[in-house]
């Protein structure tokens, strides 16, 4: 059964996130330079089947484009050029960042370690996608 893909792009790091086969949980995939994204997922898709990329819509409360969401933009075209089989959408990235930070601290990590990045960059994939599945349900 095939998966569905999130991704939180940034500057420097990407946050991937992936559902089990059934589509039932989302689980952090990985947190990647972003320069390696477009070949991270060629290899990612050469071994998985992926039915669905869900790409995060960065954008600011009043709704107006941020200094990113042109780039996520690009991105968007880029992976409909690249791998046309399969579709792309973009979702609402808004409070994914604030919230994956919450997570972090609700599951007790100590302050060194909420201060990665990297993982919250993959918890932010991670709700971003979990908060697709549980609208999907509704």
């Amino acid at each position: 059964m095939a998966r569905i893909l999130a991704i939180d792009y940034g500057k420097k790091r990407t946050g991937l996130a992936v559902t089990d086969p059934l589509k039932i949980i989302a689980s952090g995939l990985a947190t990647i330079d972003t320069e390696q994204l477009i070949w991270q997922l060629k290899q990612y898709f050469a071994k998985e089947s992926v039915e669905l990329i869900l790409l995060g819509h960065p954008r600011r409360l009043d709704g107006t484009d941020n200094e990113i969401t042109p780039k996520v933009e690009k991105l968007f075209a880029q992976l409909q050029r690249l791998f046309p089989e399969i579709p792309v959408q973009l979702v609402d990235e808004r409070f994914t960042s604030k919230m994956a930070f919450q997570a972090m601290i609700d599951s007790g990590l100590k302050k060194k370690d909420r201060q990665n990045k990297a993982l919250v960059d993959e918890i932010s994939a991670t709700i971003l996608l979990q908060g697709y599945l549980d609208g999907q349900r509704q």
